[in-house]
């Protein structure tokens, strides 16, 4: 899990684009892409939930109010760690890639 977990927050953000674009470029080019892309998803929901997290935060009470829009941020955000492959998935995955660059 050490060799893929990710810094979430502002270097998410941030890394999760550049690797989203790295991917897109491998997969114009015809290069497998699939490591990328789990990285770019794996990064840019664990950002954008800490991101929604920390708004949530500096509201206090009134982050939970379902008429304030960090209430509903939050909620799609944590929604990405989940559907189209959970976090864990992904790290599975992005294991997995990074073995089989090993062994070759």
């Amino acid at each position: 899990k050490a060799v893929v977990s990710t810094q979430s927050g502002h270097y998410g953000r941030g890394s999760a684009r550049l690797i989203n674009w790295h991917a897109a470029k491998l997969k114009d080019d015809g290069h497998n892409f699939t490591k990328e892309a789990a990285m770019a998803k794996l990064v840019a929901s664990e950002a954008a939930t800490y991101c929604a997290h920390q708004a949530i935060q500096v509201l206090g009470g009134m982050g939970y109010v379902s008429d304030m829009p960090a209430e509903r941020h939050y909620r799609d955000a944590r929604i990405t760690e989940i559907y189209e492959g959970t976090s864990e998935i992904q790290r599975l995955v992005i294991a997995g890639n990074l073995l089989k660059e090993m062994v070759q």
